[in-house]
């Protein structure tokens, strides 16, 4: 009896639940959703036997976890390009357009919902893990806390296997509480809803999460070829098997209707219940979008219209001068105090010399600051009328005001650069560089850490933190044997760390983690690649020559070559890992797909492409070994046709696959 309650119970209240928090259509009124639901935790503790793994119990109270495990996403989350008008937006469509030939293009819209991006996995229809984007490669698992929230479905309508996208945002409305409650505790206050809600879902108490009233709008399936012909179709898929769906996206013939709806947007954002930052335009045929493929950072068919920046008035106090680890120095100005965004803004970007000269920014000038993206604060005009006499002209620098080394503007740069390769601040940028996240994952190193250890003589160069010992450790101001002990074992642990992460570690010019990480798989070792020579480069899909003359000039210098000999001496990894795979026709091949498949989807022949050696690519290039042409192939068979590509159909790709 109470096996067959539980259940009828928790199939019940996950009905209300999907009603009220995903349809905003409540079927009964709180007090009898509390009692049924106080009902069902009193059953559920008297039989924990019969307690289902989808009940909705599981988003009540909480417990504390230990940390975030990494998660490695099996299908990247790129970031997106991004558009700021019209003319960014037909460029976007023209280049599309020009790929494809004369396939006719339609465009989904979406409210782009300004929060924190997720991927969630369902086996069997049930929930079995949640992470976020992280580096786009590697997330932290928060499934525990993505559970807390209740527009997340714990099992879905039908029992399919599905990783889904969606961005976590807070409600303005959760958010105005949540601050007034911290003002009243004399906590800080966040700075606005999307800081609110990634520090909520990063919480190791999951009862803070569940408090917080945190939603979600799914934007995407994954493993979207199972679910449909189309995004919007695939939209359509996630509303039928229980995902809140924001319903304000729009189908578009023309790239000039979706300015417009960019523009209408910008009008109402502030009506809406939730902060937005722009609109996300696709591409909506999943095929087109295949062939389009991807840049080294993100996709060609997908853009995001960001809206203007907010804008608000200080005035210019000051100028400092930072120098990067490339040695850019970077004019910032110090600014009264201003709200701007939801943040107070004291500092503001400069860009270059050109641009100060450009807008005659002085020294006492009212100016008018904005965030571009909402992010990034700058200056963006003077106001010349409000000027008394009293302001200064502003001089660059004609030294490093690190290392008073002579600073130089290079031909063809906008830059100033300091150019001295033993410039003390380039030492440390790049060592804090080497050890975040993205590169070597050196927990504990950051830039104070980093500071200590370059002024107390105990490192000059990535290479020297792997002689970094305990002993020297403590004898350091903050530190004590245990967090010694912990940065050696951090750092030990970094040794293991692929090639891919170590060449982006490196910081070498142009060279991001998508760059680093299809470098290394092509070269394999760090030997190879040192061989190797600016044409070797160029042949590697998505790299072209831009990062490809980086990576030969950086790998020429003498420092370069000994930093690595060092690295190796003391273990470090310079190796990738092989995807393992079967020696074949195909092996070290670059293929391309076009055209319907009849026997295989086009997600199986991929998989089973790069299982027999070969490197899927989504356009036609000189590069290009094969092509693999099924029925109503366009303009890529044509282009193979003209550059004399090799030229097969599915049957000789299942021959390989059978032999």
């Amino acid at each position: 009896m109470a096996k067959k309650r539980i259940k009828e119970l928790t199939d019940l209240l996950s009905k209300y639940d999907y009603h009220y928090h995903v349809l905003d259509k409540p079927l009964v009124d709180d007090p009898t959703y509390d009692g049924l639901l106080a009902e069902l935790v009193k059953l559920e503790k008297q039989h924990p036997e019969y307690a289902l793994s989808h009940s909705p119990t599981q988003r009540v109270g909480g417990k504390v976890l230990e940390g975030f495990d990494t998660v490695q996403h099996n299908i990247p989350m790129l970031s997106l390009g991004n558009a700021f008008n019209l003319s960014d937006l037909q460029d976007f469509a023209k280049r599309a357009q020009k790929k494809i030939g004369d396939s006719t293009l339609t465009y989904v819209a979406e409210l782009k919902i300004d929060g924190l991006a997720v991927t969630l996995r369902y086996e069997n229809g049930k929930l079995v893990r949640g992470a976020t984007r992280g580096d786009g490669q590697v997330g932290e698992d928060i499934t525990e806390n993505l559970k807390k929230i209740k527009s997340i479905p714990l099992q879905l309508t039908r029992a399919v296997n599905i990783e889904v996208r969606g961005e976590v945002y807070m409600p303005k409305t959760s958010f105005d509480r949540l601050n007034e409650q911290r003002k009243k505790d004399d906590k800080p206050q966040f700075a606005n809803p999307r800081n609110a809600a990634a520090g909520t879902l990063r919480q190791l108490d999951t009862s803070i999460v569940a408090n917080r009233n945190l939603s979600v709008y799914f934007y995407s399936i994954a493993n979207s070829d199972e679910f449909g012909n189309t995004h919007s179709e695939n939209l359509e898929a996630l509303k039928e098997l229980g995902f809140k769906v924001n319903s304000n996206y729009q189908l578009f013939n023309s790239i000039e209707d979706v300015a417009l709806y960019c523009e209408r947007w910008q009008q109402k954002r502030e009506e809406l219940p939730y902060e937005i930052d722009g609109i996300v335009i696709k591409i909506d045929s999943l095929s087109i979008q295949k062939e389009l493929g991807f840049t080294a950072k993100s996709p060609r068919w997908a853009i995001a219209f960001k809206f203007p920046a907010q804008r608000s008035f200080s005035v210019l106090k000051d100028v400092t001068f930072t120098v990067g680890r490339t040695g850019t120095i970077t004019p910032t100005a110090i600014l009264d105090p201003v709200k701007l965004a939801g943040t107070t803004v004291s500092r503001a970007s400069l860009h270059n010399e050109d641009y100060i000269a450009q807008k005659d920014i002085r020294i006492g000038d009212t100016v008018v600051v904005q965030k571009a993206g909402d992010i990034i604060p700058e200056i963006v005009e003077v106001i010349n009328d409000n000027r008394i006499g009293k302001e200064q002209k502003l001089k660059m620098p004609t030294e490093c005001p690190a290392c008073k080394k002579e600073a130089v503007r290079l031909p063809e740069e906008a830059a100033l650069r300091c150019i001295n390769p033993q410039c003390t601040a380039q030492i440390k940028e790049r060592i804090i560089h080497f050890s975040s996240r993205g590169a070597m994952d050196i927990d504990g190193l950051g830039p104070a850490v980093v500071e200590q250890l370059y002024d107390n003589n105990l490192v000059k160069n990535v290479a020297d933190l792997y002689t970094l010992e305990v002993d020297e450790l403590i004898k350091l101001e903050r530190f004590r044997e245990k967090s010694a002990q912990n940065l050696v074992n951090a750092i030990e642990n970094s040794k293991k760390q692929p090639l891919s992460k170590l060449l982006f570690g490196l910081g070498i010019r142009f060279v991001g983690q998508k760059a680093g990480r299809i470098i290394a798989e092509r070269f394999e070792s760090i030997d190879h690649l040192i061989e190797a020579d600016k044409e070797d480069l160029e042949e590697v899909p998505e790299i072209g020559e831009k990062i490809a003359q980086s990576v030969t000039d950086f790998f020429s210098q003498a420092q370069a070559r000994d930093i690595v000999k060092r690295l190796k001496e003391y273990g470090v990894n310079t190796a990738q890992p092989k995807t393992q795979t079967t020696s074949s026709a195909l092996s070290g091949k670059t293929v391309v797909l076009t055209g319907s498949l009849t026997q295989l989807t086009r997600k199986e022949a991929k998989e089973q492409i790069e299982k027999l050696g070969g490197k899927i690519t989504g356009s036609v290039s000189k590069k290009t070994d094969v092509v693999i042409a099924g029925e109503n192939a366009g303009s890529k068979l044509d282009k193979a046709k003209e550059l004399g590509i090799s030229i097969q159909n599915e049957d000789y790709l299942i021959k390989i696959i059978k032999s």
